[in-house]
């Protein structure tokens, strides 16, 4: 991609990352800790990760709302509604993986 523009590059990664946000949205029978365990992001990071880029640019966007933008709903709506209690084998994977994360 080095003989792309930074502003097409930055078009490019948004696209990217929209596509993401509505394939994930699209997937609410995958668990977050599933996510975790199997790539060592979910969607709670992803909220997180657009929350630190509008602090980095001194945009007033809140935790809440960087995870709404995420889940397409208020996280606890999309918690009652899809997320499902972690199995024992679940949260013990996790937890040998969360170190450092």
């Amino acid at each position: 991609m080095s003989d792309i523009d930074p502003t097409t590059q930055t078009e490019l990664e948004a696209a990217v990352f929209r596509r993401l946000v509505a394939h994930l949205r699209t997937r609410s029978d995958v668990q977050n800790i599933d996510m975790m365990n199997l790539a060592g992001f979910c969607r709670n990071c992803l909220s997180n990760w657009l929350k630190d880029a509008a602090d980095e640019r001194g945009l007033p966007l809140t935790k809440d709302q960087s995870r709404e933008h995420v889940y397409g709903m208020p996280y606890d709506e999309w918690k009652r509604t899809h997320q499902t209690e972690a199995s024992p084998d679940q949260q013990a994977r996790f937890e040998a993986q969360a170190k450092g994360h």
